[in-house]
């Protein structure tokens, strides 16, 4: 008796708040979203999405220093064995496993991310993998199609935010909004009903937050760990939901709720709801070639390019001119320090730095972002020639914008390009067998070696989720201890 009167006060207050938020037409969505309900894109791109995100986490763990203080923290704080910490092994709370995976995801800079830049996966994987073990911890299994469904519909929700709101980049984007795509999906995995889902989300506001300083500022461990927040505030709120805390009635469209305090209200609310739980967009997902900042894939690509093409020896370059908008501005000032960063942080969202390591190597991967490599003669000898040029048609305003070079040599010759079909981009697309490749190198660099069989079965068992029983499954080889 007691449970259905507890069911009935929310689903009254639920639909009292029905209609008026945004909020509420999220929850539903969430909620009935099935794996049925899924394109053949949709349910591939989320896998995709999970391969990606796990093997950037692995990479992470044992290339990034920083890490070992996150990891250290998660299992200092103690509490119930519920979920894996990758890489690592161990088993912390639900939330601490969500803010050290979460923090690893992004710290390479090397997770997916909308064509419209901006990153879900980071916050999104961490949370319900998180959910996922802590839910098999208490003996209740998440299916292979349950958690598809969940991720494809948090990359849904964080797509729709992404493309339907004006954002001036004054806020960090992924954090303000991810945890909210995080929450969706995590609290799909616990089964939330629609009102107990709306009330997550406004606990979840709680945890979203996040000025653009963070990611334009040199120096600091947050760049790459920024998104080890709102996985942990996901989970937190989800789990609270679960237990009957209530959250904000008018979230979204409030005075002072989310879209108003942070955007102004500068929001598509039809473009937003056109298709929602009906055209589920996960499948647009971008998957990095690159271990740098996406935003500077375009300039990367015009430079190998050049030197391939025109075999261009490096140290006979004059100066190398690079356009730059608004955006790839914040990655090129100030410009001293952006030529020879001092951390490997830094230097994955150093514009300057990053078309040097192009010049030089005529390619780019995860060997060129270490102690040794960021201090390469060679590489720095390039970035001193790096001459900024303005162009404002490069402005960063919803589409990610191409990147220009033009390389001047000492015999006063010129060669010049703008960089397309960028690979990772729509034009020149990563599938699975490429994803499979970078999988596996970034399992190469793992903190705890792991064996080929290993790798072979976390990919394999991503490749098949859909036909899994358990979904943790595919972080079993994973789990040392």
């Amino acid at each position: 008796m007691q449970a259905r009167i507890h069911s009935r006060r929310e689903t009254l207050r639920f639909s009292m708040l029905s209609s008026p938020d945004l909020c509420q037409d999220i929850s539903r969505f969430v909620v009935e979203t099935t794996y049925d309900k899924l394109s053949p894109d949709a349910a591939a791109g989320a896998k995709k999405t999970l391969l990606d995100t796990l093997g950037v986490i692995l990479a992470a763990g044992g290339m990034e220093p920083a890490v070992r203080g996150i990891v250290e923290f998660a299992t200092e704080s103690g509490g119930r064995p519920e979920s894996s910490i990758l890489g690592f092994g161990g088993r912390v709370p639900a939330v601490m496993s969500a803010f050290a995976n979460g923090a690893m995801a992004h710290c390479l800079d090397y997770d997916d991310q909308t064509p419209w830049g901006q990153h879900s996966a980071s916050s999104l994987i961490p949370a319900v993998l998180a959910v996922a073990e802590r839910l098999s911890a208490d003996g209740r299994t998440v299916t292979g199609r349950e958690m598809i469904a969940a991720i494809a519909a948090g990359q849904d929700l964080f797509n729709r935010l992404r493309r339907h709101i004006d954002w001036h980049k004054d806020w960090m984007f992924s954090t303000v909004m991810g945890v909210f795509s995080a929450t969706a999906a995590a609290g799909h995995l616990l089964r939330l009903s629609a009102p107990q889902l709306a009330h997550s989300l406004g606990i979840a506001s709680m945890q979203s937050c996040g000025p653009a300083a963070v990611v334009n500022s040199v120096g600091s461990d947050l760049r790459a760990m920024y998104a080890g927040f709102p996985a942990r505030g996901a989970v937190t709120a989800a789990l609270l939901a679960q237990k009957g805390i209530t959250g904000v009635p008018h979230l979204f469209e409030a005075k002072y709720g989310v879209l108003d305090l942070y955007f102004g209200n500068r929001f598509d609310r039809e473009g937003f709801l056109d298709g929602l739980g009906t055209h589920y967009t996960g499948g647009l997902t971008l998957y990095k070639r690159w271990p740098a900042v996406g935003t500077a894939h375009s300039h990367i690509h015009a430079t190998i390019e050049l030197m391939r093409d025109h075999d261009i020896d490096a140290t006979r370059i004059a100066e190398l001119r690079v356009f730059v908008g608004d955006y790839h501005r914040l990655m090129s000032e100030p410009l001293e320090a952006r030529r020879a960063p001092a951390t490997l942080v830094d230097a994955k969202f150093s514009l300057p730095f990053l078309v040097a390591v192009a010049a030089v190597r005529r390619d780019m991967g995860l060997r060129d972002f270490t102690d040794a490599a960021i201090k390469d003669p060679q590489v720095l000898a390039v970035a001193r020639k790096i001459v900024l040029v303005e162009d404002a048609s490069l402005d960063w305003t919803l589409e990610l914008p191409p990147g220009r070079v033009e390389i001047v040599m000492h015999d006063g010759r010129r060669f010049d390009r703008i960089g397309t079909n960028v690979p990772g981009n729509p034009e020149a697309p990563m599938n699975w067998d490429a994803l499979v490749r970078k999988f596996t190198d970034c399992a190469s660099f793992a903190p705890v070696p792991l064996a080929a069989d290993a790798v072979l079965r976390v990919h394999e068992s991503v490749g098949k989720l859909e036909a899994l029983a358990d979904a943790t499954e595919v972080v079993r080889p994973l789990r040392s201890g």
